[in-house]
């Protein structure tokens, strides 16, 4: 991974969203209709893949990625490359963020209600799938077999069409996310196959390495990205969550033994959705484990909530080598945040854990799925200028110069 050191570098988690012709041959796709031309979606998928790379470039992004445009889903898509897998209808009608303690405990209840009503009804979106594409999404994945590796395949794909969107553009670094293995079926009810969930998480690691060694193997950083050891915090108590979110350290480590730890940084967060949040674990809880894992980069958001946990670096040192991704911006609300905030967010860390181990970074992805956006585009391109600017301003206060 490089470092910021000659100046703050920029980066973002990922995921962004699908432009609208995009997102209607996803639809055509999920819908089974004849009309879905595979050719000709591979074609766009790989003028998508340019598009995000060039927009992310020309916005001040350093580290990049390829907008994850030929992806379903963060996990949608995994069915698709591992064996074992399968996708099985299931009634979500449960509302936003079913699960959780403040659901539990009965609060929130009229602004869960209206964020289910929303998510029905696509209200205010640019592009409101169909009713068949919808009901295609409607899906949990289940494991009934052995989870193994399909092939190199679409992962290869994905790295072409990336290498092919970089030509030309100007970029300190790209970098690729892959699910991190407790994200293949962590809900009740999901592993139907293995004896117990540390033998699926256990198989779940051993599959994904594959892609992970791709990734690496091509040249560029490898992402894995874990909101759910997080988000199922939500159902947990802190000791219980630091016993789940241990085991994944310990499997994780494990899968990514002999792989290059430069090369790989690690992205974890609240869910990555709107919410109250108010039941959130903090990253005092889990920092120590956090940083046991074999990952130099570590990507954290630090949403309102939880802005205030940079204090931690004030009584813990960040051990040798390792690089914090801080979220300087956010990506689920409509203000776009000040460079001078974003220069106010830089600077207050660096100043205690050395400028050359911090990179700006967005707190999540900013893709709630194929067809929805977090925020619309033109807010996320605007946020992705302010970041620049503001480690532009970081730049110049912490190295006395201008970047």
């Amino acid at each position: 991974m490089q470092r910021s050191t000659d100046r703050i570098i920029t980066t973002q988690v990922g995921s962004l969203p699908r432009p609208i012709d995009l997102r209607k041959m996803w639809d055509d796709r999920l819908s089974g209709r004849p009309s879905f031309d595979r050719a000709a979606f591979d074609a766009r998928v790989r003028t998508a893949v340019a598009e995000m790379v060039r927009r992310q470039a020309d916005c001040g992004i350093d580290v990049v990625s390829d907008g994850e445009q030929g992806r379903l889903g963060w996990t949608a898509f995994l069915p698709e490359r591992l064996s074992g897998l399968e996708e099985r209808p299931v009634d979500r009608r449960g509302g936003f963020n079913a699960t959780g303690r403040e659901r539990q405990k009965g609060e929130f209840e009229g602004y869960f209600a209206e964020r289910a009503r929303l998510q029905a009804t696509g209200e205010g979106r640019e592009y409101v799938p169909s009713a068949e594409a919808q009901k295609a999404l409607q899906t949990q994945t289940v494991c009934v077999g052995p989870v193994a590796h399909k092939g190199p395949g679409p992962i290869q794909q994905e790295i072409a069409n990336f290498k092919a969107a970089l030509e030309g553009v100007r970029a300190v670094e790209a970098f690729l996310p892959s699910v991190g293995p407790d994200n293949m079926g962590y809900l009740p009810g999901q592993n139907q196959y293995y004896a117990t969930q540390e033998d699926y998480l256990q198989a779940c690691a051993k599959a994904i390495r594959e892609e992970y060694k791709a990734i690496i193997e091509a040249g560029f950083v490898l992402q894995i990205d874990t909101p759910v050891a997080k988000f199922n915090a939500l159902d947990m108590d802190v000791p219980t969550f630091r016993k789940r979110f241990g085991l994944l350290v310990e499997v994780l480590n494990e899968t990514l033994a002999g792989l290059p730890e430069d090369r790989i940084r690690l992205h974890v967060c609240y869910g990555g959705g709107r919410g109250p949040h108010s039941e959130d674990v903090s990253l005092p809880d889990f920092i120590d484990l956090l940083l046991q894992v074999r990952a130099q980069g570590l990507s954290y958001d630090q949403n309102p909530r939880h802005e205030w946990e940079w204090e931690i670096w004030k009584e813990r040192r960040l051990p040798d080598g390792k690089v914090l991704i801080p979220g300087v911006v956010g990506h689920t609300n409509d203000v776009i945040e000040h460079p001078e905030l974003v220069r106010q967010r830089i600077v207050r860390l660096a100043g205690l854990v050395g400028r050359e181990n911090v990179i700006a970074g967005t707190d999540c992805g900013f893709a709630q799925s194929v067809f929805a956006p977090k925020i619309h585009p033109d807010l996320i391109w605007a946020k992705f200028r302010s970041l620049a600017e503001g480690a532009r301003r970081a730049t110049k206060e912490l190295w006395g110069r201008a970047a």
